[in-house]
């Protein structure tokens, strides 16, 4: 791709260049919020959406942005344009910025914000085609009176500690429950299972990321004639599913076929999980803001 170029701190600027002090707080402490964010054929997927969420982040952490919602939003357009890309994975983060070594934010004068465009891909595509094993964490999701897991913070310590159980236990993904019991999420993903013909996933106040790629795929499922249930559902209930599917900007829509050892239906990709992603690629290849609003995007 040539020099990845960055937004940062109100310019557009080579990855070498970046420079983030470290005293920054979102380094020290964790101190920041962040999204997750794609670009396809051209045009970078629910945009608005992810600003609106991100900016509520900010709110409950009472972090300023130091920047309006449209300006922010065109400066991710404009450093997806920077590197070139028709297709991309953006992460924006802003963090408190510098500060001192205590904890105080209010000696962190001015928020540190950067974006970045480039690719990803979570899951190699044959497990697209064959579906993700699964397993269950030991790890619990914070309740939301402790870390709320509706603030897309940089405190990513609970899943990155699921994922080195995912490592022990030779699975690519786990699923974590929160302290009722209830599955809620996986490490970076939300979850589906279909009973009955039915998409079943948890609600928001089970203690889930209201995640952009799960309302999308809610809403095309209901139009596309699925009944949709918010709704808690056990361990026992997902090894006993018809199928499940994980969703997430990263990961799109994914097929899971067995948890902890048990398939989950006859094993395979089922017929509601594939066309579901069907349904949420056709829809993301063709909606979004234009990247590039006067060239015709093949």
């Amino acid at each position: 791709m040539g020099t990845r170029m960055m937004f940062f701190n109100g310019t557009m600027m080579a990855e070498s260049e970046v420079r983030i002090s470290p005293f920054d707080h979102g380094f020290l402490y964790g101190d920041g919020i962040f999204e997750g964010i794609r670009a396809y054929n051209g045009k970078v997927f629910k945009l608005d959406e992810h600003i609106k969420r991100l900016f509520a982040s900010a709110k409950s952490i009472m972090l300023e942005i130091p920047y309006t919602p449209s300006v922010m939003a065109q400066h991710v357009v404009e450093t997806v344009a920077a590197n070139h890309l028709n297709d991309a994975y953006i992460r924006l983060v802003i963090s408190r910025g510098a500060g001192d070594l205590g904890l105080d934010p209010k000696r962190c004068d001015q928020p540190t914000v950067l974006i970045i465009a480039d690719r990803i891909q979570l899951y190699p595509e044959s497990l697209y085609e064959e579906g993700l094993p699964l397993a269950s964490s030991a790890i619990r999701r914070p309740s939301g009176d402790v870390l709320n897991p509706q603030i897309k913070s940089l405190n990513y310590l609970n899943s990155i500690l699921a994922k080195v159980e995912a490592g022990q236990r030779g699975v690519p993904e786990m699923v974590l429950m929160n302290q009722l019991g209830y599955v809620v999420e996986g490490t970076g993903d939300n979850v589906f299972i279909v009973r009955d013909g039915a998409l079943v996933t948890p609600p928001l106040w089970a203690g889930i990321l209201p995640g952009i790629t799960r309302s999308t795929v809610i809403d095309l499922a209901r139009a596309n004639g699925y009944e949709v249930r918010e709704e808690n559902f056990t361990l026992h209930e997902l090894y006993n599913a018809d199928e499940c599917f994980l969703t997430g900007t990263a990961a799109e829509v994914i097929a899971a076929v067995s948890c902890d050892g048990r398939p989950i239906g006859d094993g395979k990709p089922g017929n509601v999980a594939r066309t579901m992603r069907t349904l949420f690629m056709r829809y993301a290849q063709a909606h979004g803001t234009d990247i590039y609003p006067n060239v015709s995007v093949v």
